[in-house]
């Protein structure tokens, strides 16, 4: 009995979820509610994402009629128009119910990417408020506005949003699921847009955790606990310090491209990243002065160097955190970092404490390098 249970709870999931988007998705065949018909009739019609649904049209006079439904229960939607498949810097129209149940469609100014920097009533679409309409019926939501544009839209770079919270005094909350896509309005179809930002997002992260993360650490490691193998571990440690240093420097340059492409507002990890580069040149000119071993100065060169060197790589792991968390890099890079400074510091532990129980046996120091 408890076997056929679960094999009939098995069987009832499986059909739920076969019919589930079958009286939930949005298609081209639904028809639209009569109050948009007079206004928005003869329309093509595409899927663009998820459950969203483009309708649109382009007349003589450069006017775009566009209706975009998707499943609706609260929150807002809103569609972008940008330059370049970025949210700063484009426009977008946006819509939602009121907790009382009025409609609201209006133009936002997408300056930045936080609250106070999403204008209500401003941007550069151009449009008769007149002309917008919000219905929310059977669970789903229809903005309908009219744009007018200098010319007929061909390849657009199109933003598409959902908010779960019902803005406030017309502030929008962070949106809870969003895609940028390239619509074509002359044939229907639509693709992802570019991800180069994406691409270099990923390329500043990894150039840095590598560099920062794993290399100059094991340098550093090298350092302290290699000297019996000299002159080998000084030119091990030279020429790990230096790799890594190039490799984050390169890191550093992608994270600028990146700002600069994307004004991401990130100050602490900002303000992070240039000390630790700092640091780090730093200890590239520390080289170039580096005293003799029989100098009276080697000692305090000795102390400056090591501790510089351990206050960067201690800062440049903050800061490697925290830029996994604004990057909203996900879990499989929490993880592997978790993991990879686990390891090192079960390493540094384990050769702490051979390096000590070495000392005090032999009553020795370790030589100046």
């Amino acid at each position: 009995m408890l076997e056929m249970g679960r094999a009939s709870a098995g069987a009832l999931l499986v059909a739920l979820a076969v019919l589930a988007p079958a009286a939930t998705e949005q298609t081209c065949g639904d028809e639209l509610p009569p109050e948009l018909v007079g206004n928005y009739s003869g329309l093509a019609c595409a899927p663009v994402w998820n459950n969203f649904v483009l309708r649109y049209a382009q007349g003589k006079d450069n006017v775009l009629r566009v209706v975009l439904s998707t499943m609706y229960s609260t929150g807002w939607v809103g569609m972008g128009f940008s330059k370049d498949g970025l949210m700063v810097g484009s426009s977008a129209m946006v819509g939602w119910m009121g907790k009382t149940g009025v409609a609201h469609i209006k133009q936002f100014s997408l300056q930045g990417k936080v609250p106070s920097q999403v204008v209500v009533d401003k941007g550069s679409l151009v449009s008769n408020d007149h002309d917008h309409t919000v219905l929310v019926q059977q669970a789903k939501i229809y903005l309908a506005f009219q744009l007018r544009f200098p010319a007929p839209l061909k390849r657009q770079n199109v933003l598409l949003a959902i908010g779960s919270a019902i803005p406030v005094n017309d502030r929008l909350s962070e949106h809870q699921s969003k895609t940028s896509i390239t619509f074509d309005f002359t044939t229907g179809s639509s693709s992802s847009a570019s991800s180069f930002p994406e691409g270099l997002k990923r390329t500043h992260g990894a150039l840095n955790l590598f560099a920062w993360g794993v290399l100059l650490p094991i340098g550093a490691i090298v350092a302290r606990y290699c000297r019996r193998w000299d002159p080998l571990w000084f030119y091990l440690h030279a020429g790990i310090q230096f790799v890594g240093f190039i490799l984050g420097l390169a890191g550093i340059v992608a994270g600028v491209s990146l700002y600069n492409k994307i004004q991401a507002n990130v100050p602490s990890h900002r303000g992070l990243g240039i000390f630790v580069l700092v640091l780090g040149i730093l200890q590239i000119l520390a080289i170039f002065l580096r005293p003799n071993k029989d100098s009276k100065y080697r000692k305090f060169w000795n102390w400056y160097h090591h501790w510089v060197g351990r206050l960067a790589l201690f800062f440049a792991a903050i800061n490697i955190v925290i830029g996994i968390k604004v990057g909203t890099a996900g879990n499989s890079w929490k993880i592997g970092y978790g993991f990879n400074l686990a390891i090192l510091l079960i390493t540094i532990i384990a050769l702490e404490v051979l390096l000590w129980t070495r000392w005090r046996n032999n009553s020795g120091s370790t030589g100046a390098y």
